[in-house]
């Protein structure tokens, strides 16, 4: 919108209407939603009739790995599946000349790594439900492209996180947790495999990068990442210590923990970080590592722009101010049970 787009996106429906992370768009000119659903193609195709879009940006999946593992034929039906409805509604609207694709492809791809780091010609060893499913994604768009001459591309993103992030994803499960035992409200955080390594960049860069591949003469296909990698356990060592507590690694394995060393009086010493197998994944990834030098090169994309170190500052502190509001809340509803109680209020 900032780039004075007319934009358009699609909702399922719900029962439960809550949009928490587009509410300030709603009502704003120039921001449009419909009901469709990536599990529906006749709901696709009355969209981009109705619409007629220059740009299609599918971000739309099932997006959660572990879920994957739960949910494989939803996951495969959205996340490969549905990128062939896409493609198909754009050509059955007549618009495969005109209107350019962006397909959100993941570093999942490459899996059970076969080289580190990553790049556009790394082979693909898909390790999960959820990666199988948008490698068909990533060959089915790579087929278009080639068999009807349509603009359509893939970006391999590797991790990119942000304020918005779904609490269920590992970083924001991390600041949100940091944030809450900072305040009070929780008492330890629970994770998998703290030696996962991955490569994090913010979505908004990211972003910015899924618009400039769209902007090319030509369609092709790019690694978007860092180039840093860390691990989980150094993610939420930065986090707890921007919450204003730092954390001693104790143990080996499942047995390892995160233990108060400064910070707030009633937390020092006390565990705050465990290690569940409950998190633990049947096949895991552990050492995904982009190279972004194509992205570098012919996008002129800055991979640099906003470091991990203040990637994660942004997400503690956003989180920081959410439990305090959280907090404020609470404390109104049990002020106000309290006085409807006592007959105070009615």
């Amino acid at each position: 919108m900032e780039k004075g787009y007319e934009v358009h996106g699609i909702i399922r429906r719900s029962s439960v209407d809550f949009r928490e992370r587009i509410a300030h768009l709603e009502g704003r000119p120039g921001f449009h939603l419909h009901y469709a659903d990536l599990g529906d193609s006749m709901s696709i195709v009355k969209v981009v009739g109705s619409v007629r879009p220059d740009e299609i940006y599918n971000l739309a999946a099932q997006s959660h790995v572990q879920v994957s593992f739960d949910a494989p034929e939803f996951t495969a039906d959205v996340d490969a599946v549905g990128v062939i409805r896409v493609l198909e509604a754009v050509r059955a609207c007549h618009l495969e000349q005109h209107c350019r694709i962006y397909q959100a492809s993941t570093s999942e791809l490459y899996g059970k790594v076969e080289a580190v780091p990553q790049n556009e010609e790394t082979p693909f060893h898909p390790y999960s439900p959820y990666a199988v499913a948008k490698l068909y994604g990533y060959w089915i768009v790579k087929e278009y492209r080639e068999a009807y001459g349509m603009y359509c591309c893939s970006g391999i993103l590797f991790n990119h996180e942000s304020e918005r992030r779904g609490e269920t994803f590992v970083t924001r499960k991390i600041t949100l947790a940091a944030a809450r035992i900072a305040q009070g409200h929780q008492e330890k955080l629970f994770l998998g495999n703290l030696s996962s390594r991955r490569d994090w960049g913010y979505a908004r860069d990211y972003v910015e990068c899924m618009w400039l591949m769209l902007q090319q003469e030509q369609p092709d296909d790019y690694v978007i990442a860092t180039g840093v990698q860390h691990t989980v356990r150094e993610f939420a060592t930065l986090a707890f210590r921007y919450a204003g507590i730092e954390l001693r690694w104790e143990g080996e394995g499942a047995d390892e923990k995160g233990v108060c060393a400064a910070g707030p009086a009633r937390l020092v010493g006390k565990v705050l970080v465990a290690v569940s197998p409950d998190f633990y994944r049947p096949t895991d990834v552990v050492n995904l590592l982009g190279d972004p030098s194509k992205a570098r090169r012919c996008l002129g994309w800055n991979p640099s722009k906003t470091r991990f170190e203040e990637l994660v500052r942004l997400m503690v502190e956003s989180d920081m101010a959410k439990v305090a509001g959280e907090g404020a809340a609470a404390k109104i509803r049990t002020n106000l049970a309290e006085y409807l109680e006592k007959g105070i209020v009615k």
